[in-house]
């Protein structure tokens, strides 16, 4: 038990790497304004950090934090907390889906009930852009399986042999006199229904497998058209030229020192513009965080480089268990309007100076001496124009403060042209101080925001009481 539980507690994140001979170097970049790398992962553990998070690099090795470090999605369903996160883009592009473990350790579940009793759900987003995300739904991916305990670390692969794609994940579950995990897979097309799950991977005796990833190789490049790692006890390696057909086992990289006492999480991607490839590996045995190795064959154990470490950086945050996007040059330019590194900022009242404006059972009102994230927003470029502002909580990425029948509320914005104008307001000089800020409504611009009996209130202004309600300073 204490070997799964170290194992669980540095589970998977990824990166990309580069290297020759023995050192990591910067890519061989095809074209200077090559489109970079996407990542999505989690942070560690607590209600916050196992969200989601997004990191951007445009090499595949030094990586800067999104969203000033903060999450981007936050799951609202489950266990309302999730990890591992995969990424998957269909084939035409024109769709893009987050699949995770629910899963949310130290915010009311421990190690031993996530292993014997935990989720049977994945936790999925979808999106058309990359950027505006629904709202998450559960998909129940363990409940099939007789006596099927959890459902951890999915991943997704386009199959084109199904024209469908090919879902798998790990369960804990009793089975020819072992219980431990194996990975698990079934078939869909939408990530709301999958067929009936099986058995995909099962390493003998007593021996778990938790994480594997498939990479799709090209043509000419090893003798394998897949190649998956997974950590087991190391890290092996396997060819297959069908997903769903004979894998081999390839080796590991103990012959780079690396064995399965050391490392874990393996997670791929590809450099642009090269046949070179990065694994990212997350060094728990030492609370090293991941590490890149490189190769020009995926399928070659023998190719495996190790980098210098000053080769790569993770950025601010901590990385855990995700997955990396190659990405086109208009999902980079969406992905990096959308989550700059905007602060987090309060608004505090004027004639109440004690008093911030939160957000609490998304109802929102001023409250006094708050310096939780329930009283932070980011004050981002207006959803309907420039010249604007819109207020996205911290706490709840995706949710805006909008004004609905004059009264406030926290929503999830649903992409539509109404909740863009509702959640729009031009700041403007203090109606009370001109050294403050007040807020007035984009579409209906006869009204501000103010307090009313505490509550936020979207009004005309016509007294010298309500233009102090109506004034607010914007503070750290």
């Amino acid at each position: 038990m204490r070997t799964l539980l170290s194992r669980l507690a540095a589970i998977l994140v990824a990166a990309c790497l580069l290297c020759t001979g023995q050192v990591l170097t910067t890519p061989e970049r095809a074209a200077a304004a090559d489109p970079g790398y996407l990542m999505v992962h989690f942070t560690g553990e607590g209600a916050t950090n196992q969200q989601m998070y997004l990191s951007h690099s445009t090499d595949g090795l030094h990586w800067n934090d999104l969203n000033g470090g903060g999450m981007v999605l936050r799951s609202t369903v489950g266990t309302q907390g999730v990890r591992d996160p995969a990424f998957v883009r269909s084939p035409d592009g024109s769709k893009y889906w987050i699949i995770a473990t629910d899963l949310c350790i130290s915010c009311g579940q421990n190690w031993d009930t996530a292993i014997n009793n935990g989720s049977r759900n994945l936790v999925v987003w979808e999106s058309t852009d990359l950027v505006t995300w629904s709202k998450p739904w559960l998909l129940n991916v363990a409940g099939a399986i007789p006596d099927g305990r959890n459902a951890w670390a999915p991943e997704a692969i386009w199959d084109p042999e199904t024209n469908g794609y090919i879902l798998y994940w790990a369960t804990n579950v009793p089975f020819n006199g072992a219980t431990k995990h194996r990975i698990f897979y079934a078939r869909t097309s939408d990530f709301r229904t999958i067929t009936s799950p099986q058995i995909y991977i099962d390493r003998p005796g007593t021996q778990e497998i938790i994480d594997t990833q498939i990479i799709e190789v090209p043509s000419g490049v090893g003798n394998y058209r897949y190649v998956r790692a997974s950590g087991d006890g190391q890290i092996t390696l396997e060819g297959s030229n069908s997903i769903l057909g004979t894998w081999t086992r390839l080796g590991d990289l103990s012959g780079i020192g690396l064995t399965g006492s050391q490392v874990e999480g393996p997670m791929w991607m590809k450099f642009n513009g090269t046949n070179k490839w990065g694994l990212y590996l997350d060094q728990y045995a030492t609370n090293g965080g991941y590490m890149p190795v490189v190769t020009t064959d995926p399928s070659n154990p023998a190719a495996y480089q190790k980098p210098a470490s000053t080769s790569y950086n993770m950025g601010g945050t901590k990385k855990r268990h995700g997955w990396i996007m190659n990405l086109t040059a208009a999902e980079e330019s969406r992905v990096l309007a959308r989550w700059p590194n905007t602060p987090a900022n309060r608004l505090q009242s004027y004639n109440f100076q004690d008093r911030y404006v939160r957000h609490t059972n998304f109802d929102v009102r001023i409250d006094q001496n708050v310096t939780s994230d329930d009283a932070k927003f980011r004050l981002r470029t207006g959803l309907a124009g420039s010249g604007t502002v819109s207020f996205e909580s911290v706490n709840y990425p995706g949710y805006f403060l909008r004004h609905t029948n004059y009264d406030f509320e926290l929503a999830y914005n649903d992409g539509s042209s109404q909740f863009a104008a509702d959640a729009t307001f031009r700041q403007v000089p203090g109606l009370a101080d001109s050294t403050w800020s007040s807020f007035q409504s984009y579409n209906y611009p006869d009204r501000y925001i103010r307090h009313y009996a505490y509550y936020l209130k979207l009004d005309p202004i016509t007294t010298a009481t309500a233009r102090s309600d109506a004034t607010f300073r914007v503070t750290n």
